[in-house]
């Protein structure tokens, strides 16, 4: 095999063992299939726990795994017969895209019903045994393809991923207007839904982290900023609402104390949704405080057709996705980008991969 049908990509061999390899390009796509040119793709927290253990929940490497499952591209070949994207239009070669990194069956009961993120089948981009978006090019369904306008650049075209999970997240929390809220954890998925609840008219809207940088941008974004590292964070929120607790709590940290803090924050028959994903796979919570305020408790898991509600946000201006991203990187370059945000160097919030630069 010559070098021109091989290609770049970043593949984890173990626990922050992150390589940059040759391996051989997708050729041509299949029925139904695109052949896309990746552009960008951002680093998920769900990245940086599988680059950490190896493994994310029960779901462990047992081979190289190309990560990356928050992306964008374009669409450089059409697989034989109709390819139709998202919103069951033609693909055509040249379209710009955002990709929905999952891949539901269409076919099993959890579908049927409505439910595509809990489908029975659903293979996800980065999860292994699936290939990620960390590579040059890549097949993926027509279906979960989605055009972006031009006045949406690559970057933020990847964003639309953890942007559908914060738009999901909101659904599951039924914020109504005047809702007050609490958000536990300032990062890229934290800020997200700080935006999508806002814009469905929640105030005030309190934003627990612990690093003052990411605190900022949340100030920034309409939230009130709460350092857990200066003050603890159930006081003040029970001291802002009077005793009362929030209407919502939303924990998007690392799923450890913090979900005891959101319980906590919650008022009485309050609604807690859980969006992070626990480093040990198990989650603490006091029965008692659950179960004495009556709380109704959703997880929260990626998210159902939300692409094009998430590209008109971004197009209206409602959801700001540039101010997320700190830092860019090439594609050679992954294993770097990795090590800072693991480490939360440099006032780190969000990195992409710009793997055309």
């Amino acid at each position: 095999m010559n070098t021109s049908q091989l290609m770049t990509a970043v593949r984890l061999y173990g626990p922050r063992d992150l390589r940059v390899d040759r391996v051989p390009h997708p050729g041509p796509p299949g029925p139904e299939q695109v052949l896309l040119r990746v552009t960008a793709v951002g680093i998920c927290g769900s990245d940086l726990h599988t680059y950490q253990d190896a493994r994310i929940g029960d779901t462990r490497l047992e081979a190289p795994l190309t990560l990356g499952h928050e992306f964008a591209g374009v669409v450089e070949a059409v697989g034989p017969g109709e390819a139709l994207d998202g919103e069951f239009q033609p693909l055509q070669p040249g379209t710009r895209v955002a990709v929905d990194p999952a891949q539901p069956c269409g076919r099993c009961e959890l579908c049927e019903q409505g439910h595509p993120n809990l489908c029975r089948r659903l293979h996800f981009c980065g999860l292994y045994p699936d290939p990620g978006s960390l590579s040059q090019w890549m097949h993926v369904p027509a279906h979960t393809c989605f055009p972006v306008p031009d006045s949406i650049d690559d970057a933020c075209a990847a964003l639309l991923e953890p942007l559908g999970v914060a738009i999901h997240a909101t659904d599951l929390a039924k914020i109504r207007v005047a809702d007050s809220v609490a958000i536990l954890g300032a990062g890229p998925i934290g800020l997200c839904i700080l935006q999508t609840v806002r814009a469905s008219g929640a105030e005030p809207i309190f934003v627990v982290d612990q690093f003052p940088w990411r605190l900022a941008v949340a100030e920034e974004l309409g939230g009130i900023p709460i350092n857990f590292r200066e003050q603890d964070p159930v006081e003040a929120v029970m001291a802002a609402t009077n005793g009362r607790g929030v209407d919502v709590a939303i924990e998007a940290a690392w799923a450890d104390h913090s979900i005891q803090q959101a319980a906590q924050m919650a008022r009485l028959g309050g609604r807690l949704v859980l969006v992070g994903i626990p480093g040990d796979d198990r989650f603490a919570l006091q029965h008692s405080v659950a179960r004495r305020k009556g709380l109704t408790i959703r997880l929260s898991r990626r998210m159902k057709h939300v692409y094009p509600r998430a590209i008109r946000l971004v197009q209206s201006g409602k959801v700001n996705l540039q101010c997320l991203i700190s830092h860019r990187f090439p594609l050679e370059q992954t294993p770097q980008a990795f090590a800072l945000n693991d480490a939360y160097r440099d006032n780190v919030v969000k990195v992409v991969i710009e793997v055309g630069r």
